[in-house]
């Protein structure tokens, strides 16, 4: 990753809080701007710092509508929601409104902190079920339903219609590995070839979680 993260925190409950802390802090690719921000002063915060990211509470809001006017005035922040068991519904509802990810408080940190790096570069965290309409929770989700960052840039790559040797040049990795990561990809989005794929949905809309930010998995 060329350079940190910038993020921003809203006031989210005490043991939340910490976590959310300790895992921006930990990660050398994230750099924690400020924390603790109410939603009155989120406006201000993001218009101070311009964050790369701004994780919202849900639950505090003063309105779900706040994210879509944080969105307007601030589009080149992206907006993480977490709220407590949010439905697909609920989810869809707020990306429609700007957020680039809505997750569960109960979401692993590891998946909340590729969430953020994901989020940073324009790609919706989102699980199937809520992109096909569905009622399952995001509570729920299963890492290996889930595409990993690493294979979201190949996916990229892919639907702008690179070949292998391409990808693996433009990634520095080995063409096999490339490979490896289309089949995981295929499998992952219930495809089975590269002409099936330049028909699905971009690759902003799909699944990214469980990897760490620079992973190569093979």
């Amino acid at each position: 990753m060329p350079s940190n993260v910038s993020v921003v925190l809203a006031k989210f409950e005490d043991l939340v809080a910490l976590g959310l802390n300790q895992l921006v802090n930990q990660d050398p690719h994230l750099e924690l701007k400020e924390d603790g921000i109410t939603p009155s002063a989120l406006e201000t915060a993001i218009e101070r710092h311009a964050p790369n990211v701004a994780v919202l509470n849900f639950g505090s809001l003063t309105s779900p509508a706040q994210v879509f006017q944080l969105h307007q005035s601030y589009p080149s922040s992206r907006l993480v929601v977490l709220a407590n068991r949010p439905t697909a519904s609920e989810c869809n509802q707020m990306l429609s409104f700007g957020a680039t990810a809505c997750l569960s408080k109960e979401t692993q940190g590891r998946d909340v902190v590729n969430a953020i790096h994901l989020a940073s570069r324009g790609m919706h965290v989102l699980p199937r079920s809520a992109a096909a309409g569905g009622s399952e929770q995001l509570g729920s989700i299963q890492g290996s339903d889930l595409l990993t960052p690493r294979e979201a840039d190949v996916l990229e790559l892919l639907q702008d219609g690179a070949t292998n040797a391409q990808v693996a040049h433009a990634l520095s990795i080995g063409i096999e590995t490339v490979r490896t990561h289309a089949r995981n990809i295929y499998r992952k989005l219930g495809i089975s070839s590269r002409r099936e794929l330049a028909r699905i949905v971009p690759p902003e809309q799909v699944l990214a979680a469980d990897a760490p930010p620079d992973a190569d998995v093979s």
